[in-house]
Parts: C-alpha cells; structure tokens; sequence
C-alpha cells in the first residue's frame, strides 16, 4: 500500500496537496467541491487586515460616534500612496462591506461541519495589528490552523531592511498572544538575507513557512497607456524559484516548509518533496481548468503513487528532502555557481 500522508503544521494529512486561499476557497459549496477530491487541506480564501478594520469602524461609529473613523485614517493612507491604485481602496470597503467578520467566521464553522479535511483560516495582513480579539474569534470558530499572508514591497524609500522586516516579527508576536493553534507565515522574498530572516522567523514559534506568496506584478497598456495586473496566474516553470530555496532551507530552519507557485502536476509535487518540502499549495491550476473544476487533484495523487510504486518508496517519509541541500552530493547545485558552470561553455 502507498502511503501519501504527511504531517505539516502539526496537522495529519491524507496527502501533501493543500488548496491555497483563493476565491476559489471562499463558499461552503465551493470546499464540499474540493473536498470530495481528497486534498490534503484546505486554506480558506483570505480576509483582509483592512476588512477587519472596516468591521472596527462600524462599531466605532455606531456605538462610539464621538470616536476618530478608522476609515478616514485609511484613505490617509491611500492618499499617501501606500496604495498604488484608488481602485484598491474601493475594492477593500465594498468587498468588506459583503463579507463581514461574521461571515468570515460563520463560513470557518460550517466548513468544520461538512468537509473532512483540516480547515486553515487565512489573514492578509501588513500590520501589527490590535489581533487578540479576530485571532481569538477565528480559533473559536474551529479553524484548524492559521495562515498569516504578509507580503511588503521594500519600496517606501524612508524605511530600511530593518524596518520591513520588523513587520513580520511584530505581526506573529502579536497573533501568537492569544491562539494556540498552528500558525503559519506566508511570505515574499524581498528580505536583504533570505536565509537568515527566514531562518529567525521560523524560530519565533511558528508552525510552517510557505514559499512565496505571489505578487501581482505591473504591466503597460502601451495602447491604452495605463498600468494594469500582469500574470494574474503561475505557469508550470514558475516553481524553480521556490524549489530552491525549499531545497536551502529544509532541515535548517525551525518548522515546516510548504512549497507554493507554479505547483500543476504530480511531477512538480515529487520535485518539491524530495527538496524538503512538507506540503504543496495549489492554486492556480484549478483556475486554469473550464470550468474551475477541483479533478486535478486525483491525476496528480495518481501520478505520485504511480512514481513511488516505481522507485519503490512505500511513504512519503522515504524520499522526501533526499535532494535537499543539506543532503545532496554537490550543495553548490542549489547556488549561483551551477548558473555560472551551466553557461561558461556557450558562445
């Protein structure tokens, strides 16, 4: 028999596979879907920092109306261009003003109730936030684990590496006060040294770090002449830049490692495993299905058991992190060297 479970978070999965946030994570219809594919789990869609802040606001107005708006200090904060586009200030309050806190957690405990796999919440958050009171409410609700997606661009030229990166620390210090369950950092890879932020990171308590989160990046309307999202979703080729720093990281740094980006076939999973990853998240190659349909998820178990059974690997356990850095004959394939050997010889 083969057997793909795994631990990561501390959780017992069935299977390496988890289904990032996504819209596609956001309805109890849409995890029964999932569910009945087998994942591993589920990361239910993000809430936003500044959704739980506009929930904030509402309350001040309504029972404190002498109190300072939040939402007047966040269009200063539009104003000030923190926010690179006036749309995403008009997406954030009317996309708050449909989904409510209570609905967020409303749609955690009915996911316990109807889906079999561990359900993680998901916060996007950018700032040390007053958490003790949503963290709480979402640990309440039945989560299982929660994600923390903080992704800051190192653009604001009046604050150094120090200063970003505090924001992370902060953040997880402020969520671990007042939850016990598993928490986890989704997170960029702008940091001045990669390794060793991450490597301090995952000694603050946390559970598991995912590799990367995915920006949307610019791009010009050179007809038009405006500046719209480019790339929305990954493509197969994007996974080797999280592959290898999973392959850096793994066995150096203090708690698990999910691999995420360009994760769309079962080949892509085993590449990561024997890395050292401890799961995969997934995403866009549901989105690249029509309709959005959840049946990749039995190709690529298939496609695993079909690997192990050939090289006769009974578990998980049996190869994963084999070609990790740490255990790979020649380390230096994971470094800029091999680039450097790779090209010497072209003309």
């Amino acid at each position: 028999m083969i057997d793909l479970s795994c631990k990561y978070l501390g959780l017992k999965l069935k299977n390496p596979l988890v289904v990032g946030s996504s819209g596609l994570t956001s309805s109890v219809e849409k995890l029964k879907a999932i569910d009945k594919m087998d994942p591993g789990a589920i990361v239910l869609k993000s809430i936003f920092e500044e959704q739980i802040k506009y929930e904030a606001d509402k309350f001040l107005q309504s029972d404190h109306p002498g109190m300072t708006s939040w939402n007047e200090a966040f269009q200063g904060i539009v104003n000030k261009t923190e926010f690179y586009y006036d749309e995403a200030f008009d997406y954030l309050t009317s996309y708050a003003k449909e989904h409510t806190l209570n609905q967020y957690l409303g749609l955690i405990a009915e996911a316990k109730k109807v889906i079999s796999v561990p359900v993680i919440a998901s916060i996007n958050c950018s700032t040390r936030y007053d958490w003790q009171y949503f963290a709480k409410r979402i640990q309440d609700a039945g989560a299982d684990a929660l994600e923390l997606n903080v992704y800051l661009l190192p653009s604001d030229f009046e604050k150094n590496g120090i200063d970003n990166e505090n924001v992370y620390f902060d953040i997880i210090k402020e969520v671990k006060k007042y939850i016990t369950i598993p928490v986890s950092l989704k997170t960029g890879y702008y940091f001045s040294s990669v390794a060793q932020t991450l490597l301090r990171l995952s000694e603050t308590g946390i559970s598991g770090l995912t590799l990367f989160n995915r920006p949307y990046n610019p791009d010009i309307e050179i007809e038009t002449l405006h500046v719209s999202a480019s790339n929305m979703f990954s493509t197969e080729s994007e996974y080797s830049h999280s592959l290898r720093w999973v392959a850096l990281l793994a066995g150096k740094i203090k708690c698990d490692i999910a691999a995420s980006t360009g994760i769309h076939n079962h080949e892509t999973v085993i590449k990561q495993l024997l890395a050292g990853a401890d799961a995969v998240q997934l995403v866009s190659v549901f989105y690249k299905q029509h309709p959005h349909t959840f049946d990749i998820i039995p190709v690529i178990i298939r496609g695993m058991e079909e690997w192990m059974i050939r090289h006769k690997f009974n578990s998980i356990s049996d190869f994963k992190g084999m070609l990790s850095r740490k255990n790979v004959q020649n380390p230096a394939s994971y470094e800029r060297v091999q680039f450097l050997r790779l090209f010497s010889s072209i003309e």
